[in-house]
């Protein structure tokens, strides 16, 4: 029997991504509302889930949503809380939330800044307070607004192309 030698298949596959995670231009941030910003790492087309890195700069609540598949994240700075829980995710925490939670993210008045690290399978479900869905976000519309900032803020809005796969 005569082997073949071992090829590795490259066709298809997409480059890695490795870049600095909290970045130097601001502009990166891309605005999600008021004193919120996200800023993508990973935008994946193809399982439809995200990583990013959460940013506020206030104290106060962030809309009420769920998920319909499993978040991780981690916490770099400061600290935050979901209303519907007792314990707080401080500096190095590392929070697991199950598919279907409903949860509200809240961050002390004391915390000038938050920022985490979140790793998002599938949506994001926003809910009124009788549960009924009002909004959500998925990969393709995160794509839009950072295509949108980005041609706003002059990085151009194939900018966000870098962090797509």
């Amino acid at each position: 029997m005569i082997s073949a030698p071992h090829v590795v298949p490259t066709a298809g596959i997409q480059p890695e991504i490795a870049v600095g995670a909290i970045p130097d231009d601001e502009r990166v941030w891309v605005p999600q509302a008021p004193d919120v910003w996200f800023r993508p790492l990973l935008l994946n087309t193809v399982t439809g889930g995200w990583c990013n890195l959460l940013r506020v700069r206030k104290s106060g609540v962030l809309h009420r949503h769920r998920h319909p598949m499993a978040v991780v994240g981690y916490v770099i700075k400061g600290r935050w809380k979901y209303l519907e829980h007792p314990w707080t995710a401080a500096e190095g925490s590392f929070v697991y939330e199950p598919p279907g939670e409903i949860h509200t993210l809240t961050v002390p008045a004391d915390c000038p800044e938050m920022i985490t690290f979140f790793n998002i399978l599938g949506a994001m479900i926003y809910l009124d307070e009788a549960g009924t869905q009002v909004g959500y976000e998925d990969v393709w519309s995160k794509i839009d607004m950072c295509r949108r900032h980005y041609a706003s803020v002059g990085l151009g809005e194939r900018y966000v192309d870098q962090f797509v796969r």
